[in-house]
């Protein structure tokens, strides 16, 4: 009873696929005789409960060195230092993020796998925890210095992220409706929305834009932490492009094959 269905990994030969929960054991069957290998996968969390808990934790954590508690900053530098108006809209920016993140989680994602072993998300939760509470010391420090470049600097860097945020948005809502409808004998397309146009040069234009919101951060912010987070997002999206740009390439080849995973041209 302990290894409840989400847990029990089925395979036809040692170290080879785990069988979909779909699929019939009658119709694997040669003769009367089949040998299945059980596997403990490990205890298992739902993909819904995965993303709430790994988005939900950046959200509160940044508020947290936003309103500098006592404990983490001084009290005296708090009280004397004046916060430039870029500090206020790193936080709304930032909050915007995964306040979007997790509606989406809640009603526009449409989860197929169901399950993902407990250790993802413990790991996924201190990567985002992790950099959050790094990059949110920096940006909300009393000794915090503003962009280089000021208001001009600023302001561009908040209406490209603004965009890609809304682009992401528009993505997503597309892929869903896409997965929702049950059409798989064709390529995801653009609609009549300019911010989905992205799918005519690339297979999944929604890491395009998360990685182009980070990048927007960077700039806004002119943190070296959001530079390593955002430099890592990149690596971390580009992998995950190129992996769903085979998976394309193998089913809607003429669609794909112009195209480029996830930065355009490249």
């Amino acid at each position: 009873p302990q290894w409840y269905p989400s847990r029990v990994g089925l395979q036809l030969e040692r170290n080879g696929p785990y069988l979909k929960d779909s699929i019939n054991i009658q119709s694997l069957a040669v003769s009367s005789i089949i040998t299945l290998y059980f596997t403990d996968l490990g205890q298992q969390v739902g993909w819904t409960t995965f993303f709430l808990t790994e988005y939900t934790g950046p959200l509160l954590i940044y508020l947290l060195f936003y309103i500098r508690l006592s404990t983490i900053y001084d009290q005296v530098e708090s009280t004397k230092n004046f916060r430039h108006p870029v500090v206020h809209l790193a936080c709304f920016c930032h909050c915007l993020h995964y306040t979007r993140h997790l509606l989406e989680t809640l009603f526009v994602h449409k989860f197929s796998g169901g399950h993902t072993p407990l250790k993802n998300m413990i790991k996924g939760c201190a990567f985002y925890w992790g950099f959050t509470s790094w990059i949110a010391y920096y940006i909300n420090h009393p000794r915090y210095t503003p962009p280089s470049f000021g208001h001009r600097q600023v302001s561009f860097a908040a209406l490209a992220f603004l965009m890609c945020e809304a682009g992401n948005h528009f993505i997503n809502v597309a892929l869903a409706h896409q997965n929702h409808s049950g059409s798989k004998a064709c390529f995801p397309s653009p609609t009549y929305n300019p911010f989905t146009w992205l799918f005519l040069l690339v297979s999944c234009p929604n890491y395009t834009y998360e990685v182009g919101s980070w990048i927007s951060f960077t700039v806004m912010t002119q943190t070296l932490p959001v530079g390593i987070f955002a430099f890592l997002m990149v690596i971390q999206m580009s992998l995950w492009a190129q992996k769903k740009h085979k998976l394309y390439l193998k089913r809607f080849y003429p669609e794909v094959r112009r195209k480029a995973a996830m930065i355009p041209v490249i």
